[in-house]
């Protein structure tokens, strides 16, 4: 695989955590020069493909993929259109994890589901129902994420301590519990009510 599409790669499994370069370094053993020529070209790539819908964005020393402004009618009817008012599967097992962990950083959540969430957490930012809540102080500095006010609404509770809670075998300070451990807990929430609580039609 070639310097470009590794790094390709990398920042598209990133999300909108990014990379530093130091970070792409340490991944991929290439040496910085080598990189930051690999970043121009990237969005070099980009910028002279009109069919393609990413660019390339640095903030301070963080690169990451990100869609094309032009994109942003056609991405905000797909968060608006019925395909996406009901929350999938993954997208319901990251909410549960991050309910009940938060704060969390992605790659906390991504090792208790033992699978890559940066995609859905991206989502359930998109859709209001989780929002950053600072940086971790560590190399790479990672968001921390959080729900937000709007999934109290979303699943009609008054505070999170109205949250069913994590079954015997689970508390929320282990570091190795199984994603479902906390998706079971949760789906108390979805199983004591009606079914379009976890709906957007609910809440139009």
């Amino acid at each position: 695989m070639t310097p470009l599409a590794q790094i390709e790669s990398l920042l598209f499994v990133s999300g909108d955590e990014g990379m530093t370069v130091a970070d792409l370094a340490t991944v991929t053993g290439l040496l910085r020069p080598a990189i930051l020529a690999t970043l121009e070209r990237l969005a070099e790539k980009y910028a002279a493909d009109e069919e393609s819908a990413l660019e390339l964005m640095v903030n301070d020393t963080t690169y990451r993929l990100v869609t094309k402004a032009a994109a942003s009618d056609v991405i905000q009817r797909y968060f608006e259109s019925p395909l996406s008012t009901t929350l999938s599967p993954a997208s319901l097992e990251v909410l549960a994890i991050i309910a009940y962990r938060q704060p969390i950083t992605r790659i906390e959540v991504d090792e208790i589901r033992g699978v890559q969430s940066a995609s859905t957490v991206q989502k359930l930012v998109l859709r209001r129902l989780i929002e950053p809540a600072g940086r971790l102080d560590e190399p790479g500095r990672p968001k921390i994420y959080r729900t937000s006010d709007y999934f109290l609404d979303y699943f009609g509770l008054k505070q999170l301590s109205d949250l069913p809670p994590l079954p015997e075998a689970a508390t929320p300070n282990e570091t190795n519990d199984d994603g479902d451990l906390f998706l079971q807990a949760f789906n108390q929430q979805l199983n004591s009510g009606d079914e379009t609580t976890w709906n957007d039609s609910k809440k139009s």
